[in-house]
């Protein structure tokens, strides 16, 4: 007799990079897995929580280096789920925090395949906050942006320029193409002199971390040659960052130097 065939799709958040930051309800997920669909961030220890009898596909893409586009892997959700049953997309970060997951649950919803989701711990507040930078803090900072650095139609978000205007902490994500231009957006607001860090492969162990102030982060990020992906946080909370406090000396002691008479 044939096997009946029900198929589903798990739209899984891996989480901010680091292994060990993947909830306990998406390791569930995975290990009742068909197929596991996975991303580039995806650390490929996670697809051991997959059965081994499970397909693996890579679908991802960075920055210049595209695998699948968005229709193919909506389809190839689809099918995945209709032939083998059981499918986990599995997306870094959350998958509804710039991951697209919104439009792949209604592409595969419009099929009349089931869709489950399990969010997952957001790059946007973990990476901050495993480099000891909170993106609220009394008396510092009431609240926070997070901002696309790139829209789809490859410019720098509009929310840029009226988060700039603001004294909320800033997280873009996908913005290190565009630093110059954010960078700009924050002196025409007057805020030289503002810290901001920019922390690439943030939670894993190539994490590397530049910070300064507007004013002179652009040769700092040139000197380290930053690259994607990377998470940049600007505000007055990456000054209370304990790693980051020497940097914050530093700048004091510059600045104090270079306004004595």
């Amino acid at each position: 007799m044939r096997e009946i065939i029900y198929p589903k799709v798990t739209l899984v958040g891996a989480g901010p990079g680091d292994p060990e930051l993947i909830t306990l309800k998406a390791i569930l997920a995975l290990n009742t897995a068909d197929v596991v669909l996975y991303d580039a961030l995806i650390d490929p220890v996670l697809l051991k929580h997959a059965p081994e009898t499970a397909l693996k596909v890579f679908v991802g893409k960075r920055v210049g280096k595209h695998s699948l586009p968005q229709e193919d892997t909506n389809q190839l959700c689809v099918s995945m789920a209709k032939k083998h049953g059981h499918v986990v997309r599995l997306k870094g970060g959350d998958p509804f925090v710039f991951g697209r997951g919104s439009e792949e649950i209604d592409y595969i919803e419009s099929f009349g395949v089931s869709t489950y989701v399990v969010p997952g711990i957001t790059s946007s507040i973990a990476v901050p906050a495993m480099a000891g930078i909170p993106v609220t803090k009394r008396g510092v900072s009431e609240s926070f942006w997070v901002i696309t650095g790139t829209t789809s139609a490859r410019k720098l978000s509009n929310d840029v320029r009226l988060a700039a205007q603001s004294s909320a902490t800033v997280v873009i994500l996908m913005g290190t193409q565009k630093l110059p231009e954010i960078v700009a957006v924050y002196k025409n607001s007057g805020k030289d002199n503002l810290p901001i860090a920019i922390i690439q492969n943030g939670t894993t162990r190539d994490e590397k971390i530049t910070a300064g102030v507007i004013g002179d982060i652009l040769p700092k990020a040139q000197g380290n040659q930053v690259q994607s992906p990377a998470i940049i946080i600007v505000g007055e909370v990456v000054r209370e960052s304990l790693k980051l406090a020497e940097v914050y000396r530093e700048a004091i002691l510059v600045d104090t130097q270079a306004n004595r008479p």
